[in-house]
């Protein structure tokens, strides 16, 4: 993980340690926010891993979904434009 990623990190646990026993357990998701938050910087890294976790913040909220939401996969294929599959089907050879 890079240095910005592990700064990230320990904010992540620091509001762990002093907000979240104010706050109190009424997460919507599973895992919860700040495990997903953890778990997203340690895959994407700082950039990508914060943007999945200010998205998943915005989400949290009384008229947002809930459930399992895990933390995507890391993009395998870039010219697939990050489904991690061919876009096109290759053509069958005739036997």
């Amino acid at each position: 993980m890079s240095p910005l990623a592990h700064g990230l990190r320990a904010l992540v646990y620091l509001y762990r340690w002093t907000l979240s026993p104010f706050v109190g357990w009424h997460c919507r998701f599973q895992p919860t926010c700040s495990c997903y938050a953890i778990e997203a910087l340690e895959k994407h890294g700082a950039i990508r891993g914060g943007w999945l976790t200010l998205r998943r913040l915005g989400r949290c909220h009384p008229w947002g979904g809930s459930g399992y939401d895990p933390v995507p996969g890391p993009v395998t294929n870039a010219s697939t434009g990050g489904r991690g599959q061919a876009a096109v089907a290759a053509p069958r050879e005739n036997p």
